[in-house]
């Protein structure tokens, strides 16, 4: 696994979207500060591909993916593995409910030669390839495929964190054992293991069913083809008899059935002729159409006098004249004398008004005469009190006055008015005024009363003349109508007569009616008896085409009855001879039967010799029996020659079940896999000793033994003591030597996808001395230039890092951390 380009936004201290191309990265350092985020890129590597990283214990710690924060981070690593690139992305949010779950996960083939570039256009997941895994649990599988490496050997041999840069070093025999399985891709052989096993199981079970059917088969022998053969000779025979018995026994069939037909044919005429008979009631059907015929034709004329009668009727009633102009006229008599009694009445009522209003009239001419005196009267007590106010000033003022006004001579206020003198002229013609005033008001209330009454009297004796004029009018005019015509008594009469005519005009309207609906019902009965009649006619034509063909005789059409008997005469004669006949014919039938019988007595004879039951149908069933003989001698040939095929198959799966068996067994024992395991941890050791021997100033080589690591420590006389003795920085760089001998001499052993094409190192390079420091960088440069692995390493230490051609600087300031790339 090589990784060419890491996208990161929202992951831990990268909240900002960063991107870090190691296209052409070959030997590249991740230097800054501590706590700048070095470790993260690793941890991004990791993340992307496996969905955790080392530090976080698991996907339990999936919240430390997000930064401060953030609600989403988004991580894509694109990466080549076994010639092929690939894109795998992981998107983590956090819901309303402050849970942190995978939201996406992805990994993706890229099409061959795509430019990574083109990833800062913004492509859409589409564009980038053919999906291999589309969800988190597809992941898992996609990933081991494409990288070849689970989890835990990802983190011992590619991208080797702080803390686990010793695991493989101190790994477990067994563990270590299964990560160089992985590596050199020994794990083929178990699958071919398991494939042979597989391959022997259906050996096995294909040898059984040949078995099964070989047992099935057994009965095929020579004698069994002989039998067969001697039955489809004898079926043969059958046929060869049955074909030459069929045409007597078709010839007696034939005869049965000319005879049975002959038979038929004479019961079917015998049926047609015995049928023809007259129908009940057919002479009264034609008397019926007589009968009905005449009570028509006299209905007809019951008619005919009846409208005569109707139409002389109308013409007196026209001739009488107009009853509307003579009810009127006799209308206008009877208001003359309705007005004349009217006019009377008004006459009077105007004489009785005129009267009246002569009497109003002269009691308001009095009544003005009487109002005339009292308003002199009135004047003269005014006059009275005006001399007497002046005879008497003071009198006249204290008159005006009340308790409590002011003097109008002396303006002092007066607190109570003298009373007037009793004899005080004033007094008296205040008396007298006061008594004037009310009689003129009396005066003038009675005019006023009786103008009232006779304004209404004369209106009252204009509506009167009004009214008597109107009425002498229309009797003049009624009079005028009346003139020249004839008297009221006259015009009963007249519309007496009237009224008799239009009584008998009535009485032949409705007998012209109950005329007309007799002469329907009479013609109505004429129609039912010549539909009866036609139905007697259609009814011996049909019986007479029943027996058209044996020719009867010819008959009148003019009376049914006599057609009808003479039909059923000749139909009883026909019947007759008919009947003559039909015993030779039943004699005939009983012949052929016989005849045929015995035919089918001798196939069915022939058949009871061949042990066949008696068919239906002799020559088909023969046929058949000759197919089905000649078919079992095919399907026992057939089985004899499957027999022969299935000893062959069964001697080829044998020989396959024994192979597979052989080999399965072969690589059950684990000898070849132990070997090559064996191979491969010498060539690890003998490199991993001789980087540790330089690293180490000479002081250490590696071994193993029986799985386990040890050091010959050369300064204490070549003691062999467990790598668990080393101290720290012993430990890094025994750890190195193993980490660097696995990327340099296993990448050319292994045969898989899990070729280490890259080595990330994030350990302990603070803690060499400056001597082992130029070692471990002139070591990691000459692993880097043989330009087949990619090597990076994690580091603050600047004499490291300037030794090493790219480096991959990262900042961190109180927001997000960037990385920035330096050197070539």
């Amino acid at each position: 696994m090589r990784p060419m380009r890491l996208d990161l936004a929202g992951f831990t201290v990268f909240r900002d979207a960063t991107t870090i191309d190691f296209t052409d990265a070959d030997f590249f350092a991740l230097v800054g500060p501590t706590g700048s985020g070095k470790s993260t890129v690793l941890d991004a590597i990791c993340f992307a591909l496996y969905g955790t990283v080392p530090r976080w214990g698991g996907t339990r710690g999936l919240g430390n993916a997000l930064a401060p924060s953030a609600t989403e981070a988004r991580v894509r690593l694109v990466f080549e593995s076994g010639g092929a690139r690939y894109v795998a992305t992981r998107v983590v949010r956090r819901d309303s409910r402050g849970n942190v779950k995978t939201a996406g996960a992805g990994l993706q083939l890229m099409p061959e030669g795509f430019d990574v570039t083109k990833l800062d256009t913004g492509l859409s997941p589409e564009d980038l390839g053919e999906v291999v895994a589309g969800t988190p649990a597809e992941m898992d599988a996609a990933v081991l495929a494409a990288v070849g490496l689970p989890y835990e050997q990802f983190t011992s041999c590619v991208v080797l964190p702080q803390g686990q840069f010793a695991d493989f070093l101190h790994a477990r025999p067994a563990t270590r054992q299964q990560i160089l399985v992985n590596l050199l891709g020994l794990g083929v052989y178990e699958q071919v293991q398991q494939r042979a096993t597989t391959r022997a199981g259906q050996a096995e079970a294909k040898l059984e069913a040949v078995d099964q059917l070989l047992a099935g088969l057994a009965d095929v022998d020579d004698v069994a083809l002989e039998r067969a053969a001697g039955q489809v000779d004898r079926m043969r025979e059958l046929a060869g008899s049955v074909t030459a018995a069929v045409p007597e026994l078709e010839a007696a069939r034939t005869t049965v059935r000319e005879a049975n037909a002959a038979l038929a044919t004479l019961d079917a005429e015998l049926a047609a002729l015995d049928e023809v008979r007259a129908p009940d009631g057919v002479a009264e059907v034609a008397r019926a159409v007589t009968a009905t015929r005449a009570e028509s034709d006299a209905a007809a004329a019951a008619v005919s006098l009846a409208e005569e009668r109707e139409e002389k009727l109308r013409g007196e009633l026209a001739a009488a004249g107009d009853e509307s102009a003579l009810r009127m006229l006799l209308r206008a008599y009877a208001d003359r004398e309705q007005l004349s009694a009217q006019a009377e009445q008004a006459r009077a009522a105007m004489e009785a008004a005129g009267v009246e209003h002569d009497a109003a009239v002269r009691a308001l001419t009095g009544a003005q005469t009487a109002a005339e005196r009292a308003e002199a009267e009135l004047a003269a007590a005014f006059q009275a009190h005006e001399e007497a106010k002046t005879a008497d000033q003071a009198t006249a003022l204290r008159a005006h006055l009340t308790d409590g006004d002011a003097c109008p001579v002396c303006e002092q206020t007066v607190a109570r008015v003298p009373a007037i003198p009793a004899g005080s002229a004033v007094a008296r013609a205040v008396a007298a005024g006061k008594a004037a005033r009310a009689a003129n008001e009396a005066a003038r209330k009675v005019v006023a009363e009786r103008d009232t009454a006779a304004r209404e009297l004369e209106r009252v004796l204009l509506r009167a003349r009004t009214e008597h004029d109107g009425l002498r009018t229309r009797l003049v005019e009624l009079d005028e109508r009346l003139a020249g015509a004839a008297t009221a008594e006259a015009l009963r009469a007249r519309l007496a007569e009237l009224a008799r005519l239009r009584q008998g005009l009535d009485e032949a309207t409705t007998a012209v009616r109950a005329g007309r609906d007799a002469a329907r019902q009479a013609r109505a009965a004429v129609e039912a008896a010549q539909d009866r009649l036609r139905t007697a006619w259609r009814r011996f034509d049909g019986a007479r085409d029943t027996v058209a063909r044996f020719g009867p005789p010819a008959t009148d059409r003019d009376d049914v009855a006599a057609a009808w008997a003479t039909l059923a005469e000749w139909a009883r004669e026909q019947a007759k001879r008919r009947r003559s006949e039909r015993d030779g014919l039943a004699t005939a039938v009983v012949e052929a039967e016989t005849a045929a019988g015995a035919a089918t007595d001798r196939i069915a004879g022939i058949f009871a010799d061949a042990g066949l039951p008696a068919p239906d149908d002799p020559v088909r069933a023969a046929t058949v029996a000759v197919e089905r003989a000649e078919a079992e001698l095919r399907r026992l040939t057939e089985r004899r020659e499957q027999a022969g095929t299935l000893r062959e198959q069964r001697a080829g799966h044998e020989r396959e079940a024994q192979v597979a068996r052989a080999l399965a067994g072969h690589l059950r024992a684990n000898n070849f896999e132990r070997w090559l395991l064996a191979e491969a941890l010498d060539l690890l050791v003998d490199g991993a000793s001789g980087i540790l021997r330089e690293l180490s100033g000479g002081q250490y080589d590696l071994v193993h033994d029986k799985g386990e690591f040890f050091v010959v420590d050369h300064h204490d006389a070549g003691l062999r003591r467990g790598v668990r003795t080393l101290s720290g920085g012993e430990t890094f760089q025994a750890s190195l030597a193993l980490a660097l001998a696995l990327s340099e001499q296993l990448a050319g052993m292994s045969t898989t996808a899990a070729s280490l094409e890259s080595i990330v190192l994030d350990e302990g390079f603070g803690t060499l001395d400056a001597a082992t420091l130029d070692t471990v960088a002139a070591t990691l440069e000459n692993l880097a230039a043989r330009g087949d692995r990619m090597v990076g390493v994690v580091t603050h230490v600047p004499a490291l890092a300037e030794r090493i051609p790219v480096r991959f600087e990262v900042h961190k300031d109180a927001r997000s951390a960037r990385v920035e790339r330096t050197g070539r």
